[in-house]
């Protein structure tokens, strides 16, 4: 694979049981790779491992004063200084394709998961952990992955150049032999520590990157209510602990290239005082005598190699077991076994009891918003799953207090990971049905094109707004009747203002990312009317009016139950005027339905639906329940009627 043939038509199926399991499966799938980095390293290092050699002919041919010789070991210098440069060149050109093209593996498996999840990804995953997964992580993932070819290749050398030695010249050449492992091996005791240390650092950064994701995104409420010096001042304290732990960390690195340097230090002491005496005493020749030295000083770069591999193994490692933290997340419990079907009818979700009869618009009531967001996560086909190392998957304020409070899922992850495999994920709820067909028991792409969810937070990539709704769709919506249904007269007359045409179309006018130059409501009916422009069987909606005023939010209803007609339509919203313009409106409580019918009806006969709805609080709720008995709740209920009736 080379860096021209990027991105893989396939990246493949990796295993996720563990971080090690990881690598090993990433250094598999680039077999060719590596073994034309070996060889080329192999080159590299013998080229070097024969200058020695030809060093200390060199010498005893000027010993022996012997110009022929001198000539000879001249040109075998120099054709080992084009076997070091040509070897030297191309290991680092296919060190570096390995990197890049293992680096490129790991984020399109991310990519691939992150399409696959969708919305579900950070309900799942805290948004600080894929962040450090997609950046930092896919780095240290390809430097193990680079750097394990060249470590196997100046093993060889070393192996190699001990056994030259003890053949040549046996009295320093047992003495070399015996000393280089004892040289390689003696960092490991160091190791653990080290690699402690250096998990400590990762467990801070990955804890400081959280916080500073999740103040970024609260950047604007925080300066509403003057809370920008809290939370930098807890920034600041969690970069000082990062780097704490990072001055901790490279102590021990220190004191591991210290170790390395002294030892080998040592050796070459001990060879030289060694070596003179036999010199001294006529057993070994003065060529003799350089040429092992110089073997020796030599051999120290290979050693380092050792060095290099403890540490990208020590980093990688948690980065892969983050890597697979995110790629071990399944859209569902079940594998697709429907093959070839486009399922309809009605939508259907055992766990809670709700059903959407198909072609109708149907309103859904939660009075927890988490539990309308794993709800309507559920509707699209995405059946939650329970963690058995962090638990319940969390969502919403859930997942932001825990980032605040530094008990990320991040965290634990690391903690756990680090002792074995990855755990199984286990489900806690059944697939929803739609038609009687399991939704994740289909095809992602099936599923997706039978029931589109916009989460109550949707996104706007930067592009025009042409682009924006050019999105795959039946061809049944146009444009300009999903704009109109869901009321973006007020956007359309912004982006003409600022359109680069003269015409000022609209289409062509550009929103910025995330459509951060609209407003908080402008960006929700675009997303709508995305949304609308698709026409999918079914669409389920996450309080797609909670932005607008009330009397955009009238029309906005009305444009949807007008548009929709004759398609399934799933809302989950408590407010009266999106309530009122559904066909049927189910009341979800604690995990349960308890009660179906129209708005009206249920807000004279369910106080949990009226409490949700009108927002009533408990002490209201009890006051209207002691008054009189049932003709006093009675009267409260008919006020709270007309009271939403007038609003709507």
């Amino acid at each position: 694979m080379q860096i021209r043939d990027l991105p893989y038509s396939d990246p493949g199926d990796p295993d996720v049981r563990s971080g090690p399991r990881f690598l090993l499966w990433l250094g598999r799938n680039q077999l060719a790779g590596q073994l034309t980095s070996l060889s080329w390293g192999l080159l590299h290092q013998l080229g070097i491992a024969g200058l020695p050699l030809a060093v200390g002919l060199a010498v005893q041919a000027v010993v022996d004063r012997s110009g022929g010789r001198l000539a000879l070991v001249g040109a075998l210098i120099v054709a080992l200084g084009v076997v070091i440069a040509v070897g030297d060149t191309m290991l680092h050109r296919a060190a570096v394709t390995n990197w890049i093209t293992a680096a490129a593996r790991v984020q399109q498996l991310l990519a691939r998961k992150t399409a696959e999840l969708g919305a579900a990804l950070t309900r799942r995953v805290a948004a600080g952990e894929v962040v450090a997964v997609s950046t930092g992580d896919v780095e240290k993932i390809g430097w193990f992955v680079e750097a394990l070819s060249r470590f196997v290749a100046a093993t060889a050398a070393l192996v190699i150049v001990c056994v030259g030695l003890v053949l040549y010249l046996p009295s320093l050449g047992v003495l070399v032999a015996l000393a280089v492992p004892v040289l390689a091996l003696a960092v490991l005791p160091l190791l653990p520590p080290a690699t402690r240390r250096a998990d400590e650092q990762r467990d801070k950064a990955g804890k400081a990157t959280e916080l500073a994701s999740d103040t970024v995104a609260g950047l604007r409420v925080l300066r509403g209510i003057g809370g920008e010096s809290l939370f930098l001042g807890r920034y600041r304290r969690a970069s000082q602990e990062v780097r704490r732990a990072a001055v901790r960390s490279a102590r021990m690195w220190a004191l591991i290239s210290a170790v390395q340097v002294l030892l080998p230090g040592i050796l070459l002491i001990s060879l030289v005082w060694y070596g003179a005496t036999l010199a001294r005493d006529g057993r070994v020749d003065v060529g003799q005598l350089v040429t092992v030295y110089s073997a020796a000083t030599l051999m120290l770069f290979p050693l380092r190699h050792f060095e290099e591999i403890a540490m990208a193994y020590s980093f990688s490692r948690p980065s892969a077991q983050r890597a697979v933290r995110v790629l071990s997340l399944r859209r569902a419990a079940r594998e697709a076994t429907v093959e070839g079907v486009a399922p309809s009818g009605d939508l259907y979700d055992p766990a809670t009891g709700l059903m959407a009869p198909a072609g109708r618009f149907t309103a859904v009531v939660c009075g927890d918003p988490d539990e309308a967001g794993r709800l309507a996560e559920r509707l699209g086909g995405h059946a939650q799953t329970e963690d058995t190392r962090t638990g319940p998957a969390r969502t919403g304020n859930e997942r932001n207090g825990q980032a605040r409070t530094g008990q990320t899922q991040n965290g634990q992850a690391n903690g756990q990971a680090q002792n074995g495999d990855a755990e199984p994920e286990t489900p806690a709820a059944p697939s929803v049905l739609l038609g009687g067909v399991a939704l994740d028991e289909l095809p992602l792409d099936a599923a997706r094109t039978a029931v589109l969810v916009q989460d109550k937070d949707p996104v706007l990539l930067s592009g025009t707004l042409g682009e924006l709704l050019d999105v795959p769709s039946s061809g049944l919506v146009t444009a300009a009747a999903a704009l109109e249904a869901a009321q973006c007269e007020d956007v359309l007359s912004a982006l003409a203002q600022a359109s680069p045409d003269d015409d000022g179309d609209p289409a062509r006018t550009r929103i910025t990312e995330r459509g951060r130059s609209l407003s908080g409501g402008q960006r929700q009916r675009l997303a709508l009317a995305r949304s609308l422009v698709t026409d999918p069987p079914v669409l389920v909606l996450d309080e797609p009016t909670s932005a607008v005023d009330s009397h955009t939010e009238a029309r906005v209803a009305a444009g949807i139950a007008r548009l929709r007609r004759g398609r399934t339509t799933v809302a989950f919203a408590s407010s009266p005027l999106l309530l009122d313009a559904a066909d049927r409106v189910v009341l979800v409580h604690e995990g349960s339905v308890v009660a179906v019918g129209n708005h009206r009806d249920l807000l004279r006969a369910e106080p949990r639906y009226r409490a949700v709805v009108t927002r009533e609080t408990d002490e209201e709720a009890a006051a209207a329940n002691g008054l009189g008995g049932v003709p006093a709740m009675k009267d409260a209920q008919e006020v709270t009627v007309q009271e939403v009736e007038e609003r709507a």
